[in-house]
């Protein structure tokens, strides 16, 4: 594997010798990636939605950074700053303390954005970024039932013309712990959007881990099933659960039996990033950490992750590449090395693409209000293995051992850091934070999204940019409804958790041109 030291130096001393910049004319941080130059400029703006805010159902709000997209046609600049229209997907319902038979669904706001390039840690600015909701698209199975976010069946399998077998997943009454005929459905762990020209959607998801094509009535149409080393297995076949029992189960036999795959995908770690090129032909979707063969078992050992590149211009898609990706590794307090799991990608050129990597149980509501890892930092696979075939994606496979040693004839793609969501002296100018009181102003634990456009609000000629983010809150409120708005709930942490957007004016290099 070649050394990849001297990119990872020089993007640490471009950090730490920037990192309390606070101005355009002095970037917050510069990274040369593979002799391309990327710059964080500043943090552009900061907003949030409410946490009990509903939607066209009657159903709080929740989720959304779990992906979002632009219809970039749409931005463009105002009298007093930007607007666009921006579709934002929630992932499967309120489950902090079990699942619950949530339709996934995906959102479309307005949002706008007004600068203020003044704002300082002294007088920082009020909210500038807003969004107002428009409409929600809300997704149904091949066979016209809405898909649920419950977890998947221990093992089983939907059948439909024309499709891989699909994850399934069987309750009782109405989903949410009262009166019904109960019913088998499609399971959905939402947490990767495209948005196609046709109006159409591709999402990823984490109990297949799939790949689903849905059209503009959110009728699932197509169905792209990973490679077998990806597909998550117990007992010597396919089990899609992922141990996430429903919130009105009690007693041990609401588990399954391992609580872990065998193989496969690990639990709640699937598809979690989605991008595409351009042109909308190449598709490309990411693990969240490795598989269970390949060091998924533990924080220490899962940064091995496999990246899926598909061509879509026929009507068929065709699995055309694979490569891995190291994730990076963050000290925690203790002095163990843990790794930053990947929640998105972001395309930028055929070879760069950002990703988003961070720590977990840090943020507020947390038990800890300081983050010590979330960044959009840069990989790079102009010389990674094209590890596509039989000797990686049979169903007993690997390409690293359980204790994360990665094949030494694979060459792994080069990582540099970019933005860090937690210098406080960006953050501060809007009035948000990361560490301290456990405030409104404190940022939510997960950001797990990532949209680009441009700054001069048309073609992005000048490699100018603001990368959008928002967070997933969990959907935690104590004023929450789901089901139609007929089911009713308190997150039993106490907290109002909103959902709380960034946006960041970032540098691209010449010839970047993201999706």
């Amino acid at each position: 594997m070649r050394p990849r030291v001297q990119l990872l130096l020089l993007a640490l001393v471009c950090s730490v010798h920037a990192s309390s910049g606070s101005n355009a004319s002095s970037p917050v941080n510069e990274t040369i990636c593979n002799e391309k130059h990327y710059a964080y400029q500043e943090l552009a703006g900061y907003g949030f939605i409410p946490s009990n805010t509903t939607d066209s159902a009657g159903d709080t709000i929740g989720g959304i950074g779990s992906a979002v997209a632009f219809d970039r046609s749409s931005w463009h600049k105002t009298s007093t700053g930007y607007s666009g229209v921006i579709y934002a997907q929630p992932d499967r319902g309120w489950n902090t303390e079990g699942t619950l038979n949530y339709q996934s669904r995906v959102h479309k706001f307005t949002i706008t954005l007004t600068p203020r390039p003044n704002a300082t840690v002294d007088d920082p600015a009020a909210p500038n970024i807003h969004l107002s909701y428009l409409d929600t698209v809300f997704f149904f199975a091949p066979d016209g039932k809405a898909t649920t976010g419950l977890d998947g069946n221990p093992s089983g399998h939907l059948s439909f013309p024309n499709f891989p077998d699909l994850p399934p997943g069987t309750y009782t009454g109405n989903g949410f712990g009262g009166p019904g005929p109960g019913d088998t459905r499609l399971v959905h762990d939402t947490e990767g959007l495209v948005l196609n020209e046709d109006g159409t959607f591709w999402v990823s998801d984490e109990y297949g881990p799939y790949i689903y094509h849905i059209d503009q009535t959110g009728h699932v149409i197509q169905a792209i099933r990973p490679p077998d080393a990806i597909i998550p297995r117990r007992n010597g076949s396919e089990s899609f659960s992922a141990d996430s029992p429903p919130e009105y189960a009690t007693g041990e036999s609401d588990d399954v039996t391992p609580a872990d795959p065998d193989t496969g995908r690990v639990n709640n770690h699937g598809l979690e990033g989605l991008t595409k090129s351009p042109d909308g032909r190449y598709l490309y979707a990411m693990m969240q950490g490795a598989l269970q063969q390949e060091g998924g078992q533990k924080s220490s050992t899962e940064r091995y992750v496999r990246l899926l590149q598909y061509d879509t211009s026929a009507s068929q898609p065709e699995f055309v590449a694979e490569y891995v990706v190291p994730l990076p590794f963050y000290r925690t307090a203790g002095n163990k090395d843990k790794t930053a799991l990947s929640s998105e990608i972001h395309y930028i050129s055929p070879t760069q693409f950002l990703f988003l990597a961070r720590d977990s149980n840090a943020g507020r509501g947390q038990s800890s209000s300081t983050s010590l890892f979330r960044h959009a930092d840069v990989f790079d696979i102009s010389t990674a293995t094209n590890i596509k075939g039989a000797t990686y994606d049979c169903a007993t496979c690997n390409i690293a051992s359980s204790g994360a040693v990665l094949n030494a004839a694979i060459e792994e793609a080069t990582t540099c850091y970019f933005v860090d969501f937690n210098v406080n002296s960006q953050l501060n100018r809007f009035g948000v934070h990361n560490g301290g009181a456990q405030d409104a102003g404190l940022l939510n634990e997960k950001w797990e999204s990532l949209a680009l456009v441009p700054v001069d609000g048309g073609t992005g000629e000048n490699g100018e940019y603001f990368l959008f983010s928002f967070s997933d809150n969990d959907f935690i409120t104590q004023d929450g409804h789901l089901n139609h708005g007929t089911f009713s709930y308190k997150d039993s942490s106490g907290f109002n958790l909103d959902n709380q957007v960034l946006a960041f004016q970032i540098s691209l290099p010449p010839g970047a041109n993201p999706s």
